[in-house]
This record gives C-alpha cells, structure tokens and sequence, in this order.
C-alpha cells in the first residue's frame, strides 16, 4: 500500500475524530481507509487507535507518532511548494514573533541579506517570549522551544536544539566558589527564567545518574537577555539556553558550571499555519532560516562553546 497515503490518512483521522470523515475528505471509500490504516499498525506493531461506536481516541503511541507524521508531511509540502516556488509570489508583510534574544541574535542580523533577496516582503516582527495565537494575533511564523502545538492547525518544524547550561561570571565564582555538584548549588544565588517549566526545579543527568534539584532564585526575569545581564555584572548564577550565552562562554566573560552534568536540551523550532498551499513570503523565510542554520551549524557551535 501508499505509505505516503497511509500517513495521510492516520493524520486526518487523528485531527478529525473521524475515520470516515477522513476517508470522505481523501475521497477513498471507508473499507479503503480501514486496510490503510490496519495495514499502517501492522507494519509498525502497534495500536495506534481506540475505536467504539461512540468516540475515537489516539493511544499513545498514536499520539507520539502522529505528531512525527504532521512534521514529516510538512516538510514534504514544503519541499513540493519549493518546486513551484516561481508560481508562487514571495511578496506582502511577513509576521514573525520569536523571544528578544532570538530575534537580537537570529533575526535581525539576517534581515539585510533577506530583504535584499526579496525586496517585496516587508517584515515586522514581535518580540515576545509568550506563546501569541498565530492565527488570532495574524502571526505568520513563531520561532518556540516547545515542541508541539495544542491546535492541530499548526504545523512544527524542528529548526535545531541547544543546550541548556549554568554559567557565571569570574567575578562572581571568585567571590563565592565553583559549586561542583547540584547539590551544592543551594548555597549560591540563581538568576532565573519566569517561564521555564518548574522554574525552582532542575534536573541533571550525568553517566545515566539524575539529580533533582530544587533551588531559589536571587532574580526572576521573563527574558534571557535581562539573565544575561545580570550574570555579566557578577549577580548570579544563571540558567538559560547555550545561544543566548555561547559568544560569552567563548570570550571567557561566562564560565560555565559542572560541565559533566547536563540539563535537559531545548528544541527551537517554527510554526506555522497549516496551508495547502503556503504563502511564498512564509515559505522562503523558512527555507531562508533553515538553510542558514544548517550552513552555521549552530548545534556544534553551541555545544563547543558549552563546555
């Protein structure tokens, strides 16, 4: 059978509640969808949905790999309207929403280059480190770190990961010692993100060790670049992304603190609106942004700059 089809279909059913809705919109009969998709558990050895005559649930194995589906099929779509990329008109104003230290760090530096490849879009963007309603807020892009949407007419796409680490001025470890555990971080004043999950909770794993640690912050700031401030002055010891604080690490102005352990990595990645046909001004940023990434090489840098 059509892998390609079979996907299709378990995404539909999946964002439809329907198998027979889904078999209506791909215009196949409903025995059809039902060998496409018996056919797709089979092969994968797993159930990926409950039926009974009155709902449909995705288990959880449904739920995992229909999130990678929505993202393997978004790449396909893209990649097909790269190929018509003439017919489509990469003109009219480009929205895009990211947190300020991505869009100091990751945006605007590339706008010169963008905008001089594609003088018909004019770009705004929003600097945010709140999650807006694309659709609502008539966003056009969001760069997250979460990674995956609550609304089924979003689609994500990875465009890398990174490190999280501590780090602190030389000044401030002269002053008051190099923690070399966890557990020693009660004693030394934390500089933290307000919306990081469990804020006063950190969790490392070194060697297949873990420790949870919890820990109390000297400074609470909804944005990287007020952390990093701080940190520089000598406040504090700070926790935030290695993108934000590489160049730091690796003029020496940040050290970072207990290299072997590692805290849990942070995938940045684009949303967007579920198109069939997508805008050619959103399609050419993202192939633009990910193109750049993948030629910097930003993972490697960012983990060579943090340890």
């Amino acid at each position: 059978m059509d892998r390609w089809t079979e996907y299709e279909l378990f995404v539909n059913t999946a964002e439809l509640g329907s198998l027979s809705k889904a078999a209506e919109q791909m215009d196949i009969s409903n025995a059809t969808a039902s060998r496409y998709l018996a056919s797709l558990e089979q092969r994968l050895g797993a159930r990926l949905i409950e039926r009974n005559t009155r709902r449909l649930m995705l288990t959880e194995a449904g739920e995992h790999f229909c999130r990678s589906c929505k993202a393997v099929l978004a790449e396909i779509s893209d990649a097909e309207a790269a190929v018509n990329a003439t017919t489509v008109a990469a003109s009219g104003t480009l929205r895009i929403t990211a947190s300020l230290s991505f869009c100091l760090k990751h945006i605007t530096p590339l706008l010169p280059e963008f905008t001089q490849r594609y003088p018909d879009i004019e770009v705004q963007i929003v600097a945010a480190n709140r999650y807006f309603d694309l659709i609502e807020s008539g966003i056009d892009i969001a760069i997250r770190t979460r990674e995956f949407e609550p609304d089924s007419a979003i689609t994500v796409r990875k465009l890398a990961s990174t490190p999280r680490v501590l780090a602190a001025s030389p000044a401030y470890l002269r002053q008051h010692g190099t923690p070399a555990a966890p557990d020693q971080l009660a004693s030394h004043k934390l500089l933290l993100y307000t919306y990081a999950n469990n804020m006063n909770e950190l969790r490392f794993t070194r060697k297949g060790k873990s420790a949870n640690v919890r820990v109390r912050q000297l400074l609470e700031a909804n944005d990287g670049q007020i952390l990093r401030a701080a940190a520089l002055d000598g406040l504090g010891i700070l926790v935030q992304p290695s993108y934000i604080v590489h160049e730091d690490l690796e003029a020496g102005r940040l050290i970072k603190i207990m290299p072997d352990w590692e805290l849990p990595v942070l995938a940045i990645n684009i949303a967007y609106q579920n198109r069939r046909h997508l805008p050619g001004k959103v399609r050419v940023f993202i192939d633009f942004l990910v193109e750049h990434f993948r030629r910097v090489d930003y993972e490697k840098r960012w983990k060579g700059a943090e340890r």
